[in-house]
């Protein structure tokens, strides 16, 4: 059921940011007066089709699709989908096509900026789409993240292994100074990070990072997990503690005689008293109590804790325009420093790139809007982005062959772009090989 749920989210996703990359392509084409012969979600490889406008059985349900201009249609490989703009080389390779005499209602025909424009419209409509899922979580849910001002991190090896300890509080990044608690990791990786100056109890100590570690960093998860001080918030009612005496602010001090100054640190020894008693001391005010506690079958003593440092934010329908609007510039950055990484060899960046099995895995395994949106929001920057990179079989290489011509008013011959873009689609084709690559690789480990 799980997997169904993440499949079916997956799809979903996809389909709608397909849709919206090419909607924009076809929406610049048709405001130029150039033809758009297909429209289709997913390949429709060898002519083989789900679904299309240019049916027999559509076209008697709806005979005025019989002279609709655009062929609409769903295609049987879901790798992706495309808009077959007439007259433009593309991965369709129809270059029987382009042999013809050009005509006025082709790509090749009109002005350099105009098709430039048409070339952008994918990776516009992206990042509208994207500020505009923002304003919507902004207004609908608000933000919430944890402060790095008052959160003190609680290490995995490899953080110990760099000069990290647990109880640490990260002060900055070289000249960046960290706000929020759960991008630290993000932040040490992306931001080519020399020198970590961290709080270690009452004394302040430079970490000087090694740089050979960074792909360690980004294929490492847990780096920094929060190191949550053992005190209790509130007693579950189904809790074997709820006659116990523990109260709100109460501080675990130890348990079984092992000192337990955060949660992570109860977790091991509450597991190897799993179905029994437990004695515990209790920090209560100036007061040190013993205290007899109940350990349930799955080693938990039924008590929240108290969470340090959570920001919570709501916003109006007019704060959350330019809140949505920050989040998305801040997002597309962070995900710039990303692909510098990926195509930063020393730092093993690549290892991380990640086909639709790895996007399976972000999403929950339950249904969940806000999650849902977020995701949605990441994978259009994602998209918008990727199709910017200079790459001829890319919106980018053919965005920097029109900025190439209307610099020097020479225009690539069509020889050229039909070689560029198979030299683009080998390119192309070698990145997701190494996607599937590394998910199966991981799938493995």
């Amino acid at each position: 059921m799980v997997a169904l749920i993440k499949t079916l989210q997956v799809i979903l996703a996809l389909s709608l940011l397909i849709v919206i990359h090419e909607a924009g392509h076809f929406t610049f084409a048709k405001l130029f007066g150039i033809r758009v012969d297909k429209f289709f979600l997913f390949f429709d490889i060898g002519g083989k089709k789900l679904f299309s406008t240019k049916s027999g059985w559509f076209t008697r349900l709806v005979p005025k699709a019989a002279s609709w201009q655009t062929e609409y249609g769903i295609g049987w490989l879901p790798l992706g989908g495309y808009c077959k703009i007439s007259g433009m080389i593309d991965e369709s390779m129809d270059l029987e096509t382009m042999r013809s005499e050009p005509q006025p209602w082709e790509f090749r025909t009109k002005k350099s900026w105009q098709r430039l424009l048409v070339m952008a419209g994918g990776v516009l409509y992206n990042i509208i789409f994207a500020i505009l899922l923002y304003i919507a979580i902004m207004a609908i849910y608000g933000s919430a993240y944890i402060r790095n001002d008052d959160s003190r991190i609680y290490v995995n090896d490899l953080a110990y292994e760099m000069g990290f300890r647990t109880g640490d509080r990260i002060l900055a990044f070289d000249d960046y100074v960290p706000e929020d608690f759960g991008s630290l990791q993000a932040d040490l990786a992306r931001r080519d990070v020399r020198k970590a100056t961290v709080l270690r109890g009452t004394d302040t100590l430079d970490i000087y990072i090694d740089q050979s570690m960074i792909g360690e960093v980004l294929n490492t998860p847990g780096m920094f997990d929060l190191a949550v001080p053992f005190m209790i918030d509130t007693v579950m009612v189904s809790s074997p503690n709820a006659g116990a005496g523990l109260v709100h602010g109460d501080r675990v001090l130890s348990i079984a005689g092992e000192a337990v100054p955060y949660v992570q640190d109860s977790r091991k020894v509450l597991q190897e008293h799993a179905g029994g008693t437990v004695s515990a001391l209790i920090l209560r005010g100036a007061d040190t109590l013993s205290m007899d506690l109940q350990v349930d079958s799955l080693g938990r003593i039924g008590v929240y804790t108290v969470m340090p440092g959570v920001e919570r934010r709501t916003y109006t329908l007019a704060q959350a325009v330019p809140a949505g609007l920050k989040l998305t510039g801040s997002t597309i950055g962070g995900y710039l420093r990303d692909l510098k990484l990926v195509f930063t060899p020393r730092t093993e960046a690549y290892k991380s790139v990640g086909s639709f099995i790895a996007i399976g895995q972000v999403f929950p395994s339950a249904w969940d809007w806000y999650q849902f949106l977020n995701i949605l929001a990441i994978l259009s920057i994602m998209l918008g982005v990727m199709n910017l990179l200079p790459i001829p079989a890319l919106d980018g290489g053919h965005i920097m062959f029109c900025f190439y011509e209307m610099l020097t008013g020479r225009k690539p011959s069509d020889r050229f772009m039909a070689v560029a873009q198979m030299i683009g689609m080998l390119l192309l084709l070698l990145l997701m090989m190494l996607a599937f690559g590394n998910d199966i690789g991981r799938l493995l480990r």
